[in-house]
């Protein structure tokens, strides 16, 4: 099946800073003298993630005006939300490691002389990294005043159901929106931080061998959008080095950036970019949240679960399934190796002649 992902209603970008000061109706009530105590929101995990996440964020932002907002995730990510405004602190974690050995970096700012996630009891814990058990104790282990999670009976938490078939953006927004804190997939946008190019920027790298198209047919579309005359750049990661000059290796004018972008930097190219084709992965988010026109290869997850949740007429899905496959899995998923040389390049001309 081919076409794009989801419909959204065109707005303004807006970032963290800029969001509207009013809480939602059903936010805590202000008695005169705002509580002060942090949010700790869990949600370490990769790019792609920490992208789709932004909305929910956004979100607790009005639900809890005035709070300091406190990120648990990696460093990288974390800090380059910090560093645009979503949140204002990163506790540097990764997956499911304990957060209390971290607890100095979360203040208690209630007054009662307290400090650290396990020291005071005021602060609220959000879990926008799963539905447990495992992260909801650990984020009931900072001794938070409450919990606002995905229900778990094996944690004993009572929350609002998981649903497996909704969209990742969507899923996080739902959560939120129960605690009071107003968002939907319009707060993924960021602003661009300059005039757009005419730049193609290929991707072809992804963290599991299900996710990974041949390497010989982004060659070819490497061959193919450099004889346009456009600027084209291959992206990865150091690791993903040689992959990325095999694709660069199609064309004189085609150039690898593998290993020599940090995210801010990654994300300032796919930002400006006038066109981005990647598989199901973390730059593939950045394009959605920036608005750069894109051509995403799916397999082995749905579109539906994690295509782009705003601007549908930018964005091109490829997606050859009707059910989910392994995405952890070694070789490549069916559904990806079905998409053809021809129709990415199809995808990519419709795009660019826009």
């Amino acid at each position: 099946m081919t076409g794009p992902a989801r419909r959204g209603v065109t707005g303004p970008a807006r970032r963290g800073e800029e969001l509207p000061g009013g809480a939602h109706p059903d936010a805590e009530p202000d008695h005169g003298e705002r509580d002060t105590s942090d949010v700790l929101v869990l949600r370490a995990l990769g790019l792609g993630d920490a992208v789709a996440g932004i909305a929910a964020l956004r979100g607790l932002r009005r639900a809890f005006p005035g709070r300091r907002l406190v990120l648990a995730a990696p460093r990288v990510t974390g800090g380059w939300l910090r560093d645009l405004g979503i949140v204002d602190e990163v506790l540097p974690s990764s997956g499911l490691e304990p957060l209390d050995r971290h607890g100095e970096s979360i203040s208690d700012r209630d007054g009662n002389g307290d400090s650290g996630a396990g020291g005071g009891e005021s602060h609220v814990a959000v879990n926008l990294h799963g539905r447990g058990p495992q992260s909801h104790r650990l984020l009931t282990a900072t001794n938070p005043a409450r919990l606002i999670a995905f229900g778990c009976t094996e944690a004993g938490h009572d929350g609002p159901a998981w649903d497996q078939e909704e969209h990742e953006v969507d899923r996080w927004c739902r959560l939120v929106r129960s605690a009071g804190g107003d968002c939907s997939p319009e707060d993924l946008r960021l602003d661009p931080p300059g005039e757009r190019s005419s730049d193609v920027v290929l991707h072809p790298g992804a963290a599991s061998g299900a996710r990974r198209w041949p390497v010989d047919r982004w060659v070819t579309v490497a061959r193919a959008l450099a004889r346009t005359g456009r600027p084209v750049a291959v992206t990865g990661s150091a690791g993903e080095a040689g992959l990325c000059e095999e694709v660069a290796a199609a064309a004189p004018e085609v150039r690898s950036l593998a290993g020599g972008l940090d995210l801010p930097g990654l994300a300032d190219l796919v930002a400006r970019a006038g066109l981005l084709l990647s598989g199901d992965t973390g730059v593939a988010h950045l394009a959605t949240a920036y608005g750069t026109p894109s051509v995403v290869l799916f397999g082995p997850i749905p579109p539906s679960w994690w295509g782009p949740a705003i601007d549908p007429h930018l964005h091109t899905v490829l997606w050859h399934a009707e059910e989910p496959g392994d995405p952890h899995a070694d070789t490549i998923d069916p559904a990806l190796e079905a998409v053809t040389v021809d129709e990415v390049l199809s995808a990519a001309e419709a795009q660019l002649s826009r």
